[in-house]
């Protein structure tokens, strides 16, 4: 079984290959689906495929652009859920915040997580009981200090609700936060969910589908931290496409059972 930093040198290494397709020119397209893609999702999945395949043979990964492309693999008890390039769009605009995503998910539970974000050189990884952040330098992707551990904060009075500029935001958004009396700190693709697990943030709600590839590293992280994520009735988000389509239909992303509390009593107001 692959150690943390295997998975992690994966994440760098595809974030490496990213910034070297922006630093040579982007070229998107539009999916089937929609939404975009570039020739830096695909060459950082094919770089992370290939790894996993060398470091934990067997074990089936479901990755985003392999979904696209109808490789749907049998996710079984055990299996890799990836995100090559979250936020493809910013990407392709000529935005920083976008990451990689990588989560090993047994038993439906994400267990170990890295999400890095190459442009700012953010970096967080978590393991059962052990969640790290660190800062790398943006065009080697070397870490610049040792990964120091991170936890959720203490509930706030006035929570901090964590929320994109421009994705993901809705009227529903709008009346959970104000049903809490709560603020917003802003921030982008699953570095939302990091922002919980470091104490940045109190909760990261989500009204609207995403793709389990675009939530299981960093609900590994926040697990590791000590939060979770749950989704809109209460029950805990499990994956695998237990709904048929690898969709996960909202949720919210908490530090610790207060905020928990919280937001379950917001959300039946």
């Amino acid at each position: 079984m692959p150690q943390l930093e295997d998975l992690i040198s994966l994440a760098l290494a595809a974030g490496r290959e990213i910034m070297a397709v922006r630093a040579a020119g982007i070229d998107a397209q539009v999916k089937a689906d929609g939404s975009l893609v570039t020739i830096a999702d695909q060459r950082a999945e094919a770089i992370i495929e290939a790894g996993l395949a060398e470091l934990d043979a067997g074990v089936p990964m479901l990755g985003e652009e392999a979904v696209a492309a109808g490789r749907i693999p049998d996710c079984g008890a055990r299996f890799y859920c990836v995100d090559p390039l979250d936020g493809t769009r910013g990407f392709a605009n000529g935005g920083d915040e976008f990451t990689v995503n990588i989560a090993l998910v047994e038993n439906a539970t994400p267990v170990v997580g890295v999400v890095y974000a190459p442009a700012t050189g953010e970096l967080y990884a978590g393991q059962p009981s052990k969640a790290l952040a660190g800062k790398c330098h943006p065009q080697t992707g070397k870490l610049l200090a040792p990964m120091a551990a991170i936890a959720p904060g203490a509930f706030a009075q006035q929570p901090r609700v964590v929320a994109s500029d421009y994705s993901g935001r809705n009227e529903r958004t709008g009346d959970f936060i104000a049903a809490l009396n709560g603020v917003i700190t802003h921030a982008s693709s699953s570095i939302k969910f990091c922002r919980v697990a470091e104490g940045a943030a109190d909760l990261y709600p989500r009204f609207g589908d995403v793709s389990e590839w675009d939530a299981a590293a960093g609900h590994a992280i926040l697990k590791a931290a000590g939060g979770d994520i749950m989704l809109l009735d209460g029950s805990p988000l499990r994956y695998g496409g237990r709904n048929g389509d690898f969709l996960i239909h909202g949720f919210v992303a908490y530090g610790n059972a207060t905020a928990k509390a919280a937001a379950l009593q917001a959300l039946t107001r």
